[in-house]
């Protein structure tokens, strides 16, 4: 989950990044002017010969517009938190590997990583590759990077994703070999190479605003925090050059302003479109619409170690409660899939045998009855900080109505919301980006998770946790999560219930945006594989 506020900037400052050469943004009915971006060099978009065969193209820019962090905004690739910065970190910068369609690691810097018989040492063997100055990537690259994470005054995302390693007892064993020590067996290692932010810089390397050095696709041209990054592209990158010349980030935080640019051939790329816009433009040949299902978990949290949910006939009533298909198509207009309480559906181990899960109000009511929660008030927090949070609250207030619970929804602050449902509350709406089976239970259902927003804490849960992460064979693993989220699915505290698509929208000259990767993942955002044609 990305802890991205909405920024409302005044007016004439509300898209710096669209703004700055006479980018007119309004609310639909905007005059779009042409807007030549900053950059240095390179032809515009359409730069790349067209054939009209369909094979990818060399050349031009590609101009990319994503909601943004304001004057504040960093090419630290270990600070990255919101949408763009990834985007960003993951033109300029590798991680030793990244999740794949299903949220499995994928090899990336790393050539291979081989465990030993206990899964507590781990070798990984680096690639043949280099950095933006010609320096080979090695081994003593990856340990200062890491140790730079782990450092405790610092407050790096992937920190906690890189616990399990004890890095000062790691050791470079050659150029590109890595012996990684962890503190307990993790037959899931990999994952923690593929960890969100876990970027490989230079040893010793700072000043990562003013030129940052990486081992990705792209090279650095120019950064204005809050407005524009131009980046070129690396033709000695180890996964093959981008067929782009360069590409632009620009900052535009209304989506419709990214709606309104894309429209006027201001950009080529809008980031996060709603639903709305998407079957308003869908099919009518103006744009293109990139729709990455079931990317983002839709949930009601209930907190269970306090009343009302500290029953769990009083959760397993509420599972009964909701409508999924309901909340799906009044929610998301239809944009997602429904749910069925458990994180990750089509993702590896995802449980995909358990039934699913149907509304129905009379067992509802008789579980309440049997918990003597009859005429039951309680209260859900919601928040306009995410798309489909407060119609979600009042489609579930209506259903539970029908259940004999009265649902209050209080509305809460969009800045400080994630903070304040993560201990504050009983019911609250929550969504979740892509992420592992195993991290979203590392990261929320053990004991000690420091996000763990239903308070889910069982010590024989965590055992069967720790027996998964040490059991070397897959099939046996698979068995253990399963039995973990057949109990989350009979008395756990999310109420999952649906997935929503992530929607980009494009120009129609833009080629290879990959249409099966959830956000998050290696190919979502992978701008070195994308072509103007």
């Amino acid at each position: 989950m990305h802890d991205e506020s909405t920024r409302h900037l005044p007016s004439p400052d509300r898209f710096p990044g669209l703004r700055r050469r006479g980018f007119l943004a309004a609310t639909g009915a905007a005059s779009l002017g042409t807007l030549a971006l900053a950059g240095c060099g390179g032809s515009g978009p359409g730069g790349g010969e067209d054939k009209g065969d369909g094979t990818p193209k060399r050349g031009g820019r590609l101009r990319a517009a994503f909601a943004g962090g304001g004057a504040g905004e960093t090419l630290d690739p270990h600070l990255s938190n919101l949408f763009a910065d990834v985007a960003r970190a993951k033109a300029l910068f590798d991680k030793l590997a990244d999740y794949g369609p299903d949220l499995s690691a994928q090899p990336r810097l790393a050539a291979k990583w081989e465990p030993n018989k206990t899964l507590d040492r781990w070798q990984v063997t680096l690639r043949e590759a280099t950095f933006h100055d010609g320096k080979p990537v090695t081994a003593k690259d990856v340990l200062y990077s890491y140790r730079r994470i782990a450092d405790p005054k610092q407050a790096f995302r992937a920190k906690a994703s890189l616990e399990p390693i004890d890095l000062d007892a790691c050791r470079a064993t050659d150029e590109r070999s890595i012996e990684f020590v962890l503190k307990r067996p993790t037959a899931e290692f990999p994952n923690i190479l593929a960890a969100f932010g876990a970027y490989i810089v230079p040893e010793n390397a700072t000043g990562f605003d003013k030129k940052p050095i990486g081992s990705g696709p792209f090279r650095f041209v120019s950064f204005a925090p809050g407005r524009s990054a131009v980046l070129r592209r690396n033709d000695d990158y180890w996964d093959g050059a981008p067929h782009l010349d360069e590409i632009e980030f620009v900052i535009a935080n209304e989506e419709s302003a990214r709606v309104n640019a894309l429209l006027g051939g201001q950009v080529e790329y809008a980031h996060e479109l709603n639903p709305t816009t998407a079957r308003a433009h869908e099919g009518k040949g103006q744009i293109e619409i990139v729709r990455l299902r079931g990317s983002s978990m839709q949930a009601f949290c209930m907190k269970t170690d306090r009343p009302p949910f500290d029953d769990k006939r009083v959760r397993q009533a509420f599972f009964l409660i909701a409508d999924r298909k309901e909340l799906v198509d009044g929610a998301l207009s239809g944009a997602g899939e429904i749910g069925n309480d458990l994180f990750g559906k089509g993702y590896e181990y995802y449980a995909d045998n358990l039934p699913q899960r149907e509304q129905d109000l009379d067992r509802a009511r008789a579980l309440l009855k049997q918990a003597g929660a009859e005429n039951l008030k309680v209260t859900l927090d919601t928040s306009a900080v995410a798309a489909g949070f407060t119609e979600a609250a009042s489609i579930f207030r209506d259903q539970a109505k029908q259940a004999g619970v009265t649902v209050d929804v209080k509305m809460g602050s969009k800045d400080s919301y994630w903070s304040d449902i993560l201990d504050s509350g009983t019911l609250c709406c929550y969504r979740s980006g892509a992420m592992p089976v195993e991290a979203h239970i590392s990261q929320r259902l053990l004991s000690d998770s420091t996000t763990n927003a239903t308070k889910w804490q069982h010590k024989d849960f965590d055992a069967l946790y720790q027996q998964a992460q040490s059991t070397r064979d897959k099939t046996e693993r698979a068995a253990v999560y399963e039995r973990m989220q057949r109990r989350l699915y009979s008395e756990g505290g999310f109420l999952i219930w649906g997935f929503a698509d992530w929607i980009i929208g494009t120009a129609r000259m833009v080629k290879g945006v990959e249409t099966k990767a959830p956000a998050n993942t290696l190919d979502w955002a992978r701008f070195d594989k994308v072509w103007l044609a």
